[in-house]
């Protein structure tokens, strides 16, 4: 813990004591309902407060007002004063556990769509169009500046009163306040446009009439980036200024400091970066803001390991140190380093799931199925009431899971893989160019199930009888899948992804790349031999490249696409390939009645998904207990043990998971895995 210990400082704003200085930032998980919190929202954040975080902000763009709340959104609203019951049940539940709990507030302006309830126009300081969300919005008026203002003091008073610690507004991602700061959505010529000083005006009136509200001694931040990347956009300089009136105002009491804009889906990339970018990307513009105001500096983009974390405090570069999807990873990050147990942290590897799913589902970790799912899945594996004998063949994310977890229940478990180490597909998918970092999946799992005294043996192809030799009481088959080229007429002359990054195929010089996926694997593959020199036609029958992958992933992959000159075709079936001389022809069709297409390649490669390696589990099938049935109900209610008895002379239960069912990915395995083995 020694090269930890700046974390365990107490931090003191005005009457707050936070325990210690690392805070899980403000965002909107998916998991409230017409406004409110759920029991799900609360427990998500109270399992952080539980394991020992400092500051959790809850209410990702919590919305302040009638007219700025986005229900597609599903964030938290505050409009009214019925509102207080619910965020007294959030601030009890995270104050239980000895953690301080603020509030994520704001009014997004233009940052809104106009055909989603409650159908109301946006409003912003100019009629400039919000191109992501699409709206034209109308420029303020006065009246609609001073609801506003009053909206904001009664929204800051309720989480006063509601025992909340403290609140932090919004001041960025193109929200109405920094709407206002901004020379591309500001061209009001009135006394809240043109100079620096009008164009602060909005927002200054707004935290006079906060302060006028609730005093001075309700701790007040405000989240602001510190360049926004933007061309005439906000650059560091400009936030500086910004930083500074502000913080000399006395109407905050800290700073929050990200960076980039989300003006477009590469700046919001660059907002919440993935893997490809390296760790505290933006660690220095915090630390420039701190230089220059005499507020607390918090700070949170890509802080993923607590030497980092650490070093960032320690260092003086900030006050606090957010760790978000770091605790959706591991919610126990500050517990378990407090108890000597760093290595036990499960570290989140920036796949940007969690991110990528909240536009238009909830928000889920790739890697730990738990998150999210606290009122019925555990962070914590208990014990069970007696021992088993567990027989798991395939040491995938789905098979590590399934022994970790079996073995943390004290049960006996021996764990078969046919290669020389453990990883499964995640083996194939870190050769791709910057997925390296998923290998920390498989590094933490395969660490769990050693320390648990799980009988990993590696090279051993199982059999029906090596498994049965076992005695097991329960089998699990997590064999995973092959690849599927699809079907097509000619297919014997394609190969597969795998091929590829497996090193059977080499990139030819002109490859046409059919995906007929939409996931990672395909984008990852076209790069892969886009930068090895081959010349590659990305052809998908979805109307975009990429369908499948989350904002956070896809303009990585869209950069290096065009560095690399790939060119895309969207809206196109291969249907046919067969050889001409030298060379391959490739028949495209259009399901729009458009006439065929042909293409002159040296090379076809295919991506459409896998197939279940499943010969095992029909090998098994005959002598289980279940005949592999699997109550699917009470599966899917998480906290019962699925229990199946159709086959009174059977041996073993069976069950079959992730890619041994079907083609699905990295979080479907471990959750298949979890809930099936959390009750055994």
């Amino acid at each position: 813990m020694n090269a930890a210990n700046a974390l365990f400082r107490p931090l003191t704003i005005k009457h707050l004591t936070i325990r210690n200085r690392v805070f899980s930032t403000g965002h909107a998980p998916m998991y409230s309902k017409d406004g409110r919190p759920t029991e799900r929202y609360i427990r998500y954040h109270e399992e952080k407060a539980k394991g020992g975080i400092g500051l959790t902000i809850f209410g990702g763009a919590t919305s302040v007002a009638v007219d700025a709340w986005a229900s597609y959104w599903s964030n938290l609203t505050v409009k009214d004063d019925s509102c207080i019951p619910d965020l007294q049940r959030f601030a009890d539940a995270i104050h239980t556990h000895g953690a301080a709990a603020m509030i994520q507030l704001t009014h997004i302006g233009r940052k809104m769509r106009w055909d989603s309830d409650p159908w109301f126009t946006p409003i912003s300081a100019s009629r400039v169009r919000e191109p992501h969300h699409r709206s034209f919005p109308k420029a303020a008026e006065d009246w609609d500046l001073r609801r506003a203002t009053r909206d904001y003091a009664q929204a800051v008073r309720r989480c006063r009163d509601a025992g909340l610690d403290g609140c932090e507004i919004l001041f960025c991602q193109q929200h109405l306040v920094d709407q206002f700061w901004s020379p591309l959505t500001n061209q009001r010529s009135d006394h809240y446009g043109g100079s620096f000083e009008n164009r602060m005006r909005f927002g200054c009136e707004m935290l006079e009439a906060v302060r006028a509200e609730v005093g001075c001694d309700f701790v007040v931040g405000v989240r602001m980036s510190g360049d926004e990347f933007l061309t005439n956009g906000l650059g560091q300089t400009d936030l500086l200024a910004i930083a500074r009136y502000y913080s000399a105002t006395g109407l905050i009491d800290f700073i929050n400091v990200n960076a980039s804009h989300v003006q477009t889906l590469d700046g919001l990339a660059n907002n919440v970066p993935n893997m490809s970018y390296p760790v505290a990307p933006y660690l220095a513009l915090a630390s420039a803001i701190k230089k220059e105001v005499d507020v607390k500096i918090f700070h949170a983009t890509r802080i993923t390991d607590v030497d980092t974390a650490a070093r960032a405090i320690e260092e003086g570069h900030v006050d606090m140190i957010g760790m978000t999807r770091a605790h959706i990873a591991d919610p126990h990050i500050v517990k378990k380093l407090g108890e000597g147990r760093a290595d036990e942290i499960r570290q989140c590897v920036g796949a940007g799931y969690c991110i990528d799913r909240v536009y238009g589902a909830d928000a889920l970790c790739i890697q730990n199925a738990a998150t999210g799912r606290e009122r019925t899945l555990p962070h914590v594996i208990q014990r069970g009431p007696r021992k088993y004998r567990v027989v798991i063949v395939g040491a995938g994310p789905g098979g590590l899971e399934a022994a970790r977890v079996s073995a943390e229940r004290g049960h006996e478990v021996t764990l078969f893989e046919a290669t020389d180490r453990p990883g499964g597909q995640i083996n194939l998918a870190i050769r791709a160019p910057w997925r390296e970092a998923l290998s920390g999946i498989t590094r933490w799992l395969d660490q769990q199930v050693r320390r648990l005294g799980v009988d990993l043996r590696c090279a051993q192809t199982a059999t029906a009888a090596m498994v049965m030799a076992l005695k097991p009481d329960l089998v699990v088959v997590a064999t995973g899948g092959y690849p599927n080229k699809g079907n097509f007429q000619g297919a014997e002359l394609a190969a597969s992804s795998w091929d590829v990054l497996e090193g059977k195929v080499a990139p030819a010089k002109r490859v046409l790349f059919f995906d007929d996926n939409g996931q990672q694997q395909g984008p990852s593959v076209v790069e892969y031999m886009a930068q090895r020199g081959a010349l590659v036609e990305l052809v998908t029958p979805d109307r975009e490249a990429a369908a499948e992958v989350g904002v956070t992933n896809m303009p990585v992959h869209m950069r290096s696409f065009y560095k690399h000159g790939v060119i895309i075709t969207p809206d196109r079936r291969l249907t046919q390939v067969y050889a001409e001389g030298d060379h391959l022809i490739a028949v495209l069709s259009s399901e729009f009645g458009a006439a065929d297409e042909e293409r002159e390649i040296d090379q076809v490669i295919c991506e459409h998904g896998t197939l279940p390696n499943e010969d095992l589990y029909w090998a098994l099938r005959a002598d289980s207990l279940n005949h592999g049935e699997c109550d699917l109900t009470v599966l899917a209610e998480e906290d019962r043990v699925v229990d199946v008895v159709n086959n009174e002379g059977g041996k073993y239960r069976l069950y079959r998971i992730g890619d041994a069912v079907a083609s699905r990915n990295i979080h479907a395995a471990i959750y298949d895995a979890l809930r099936l083995c959390h009750t055994l």
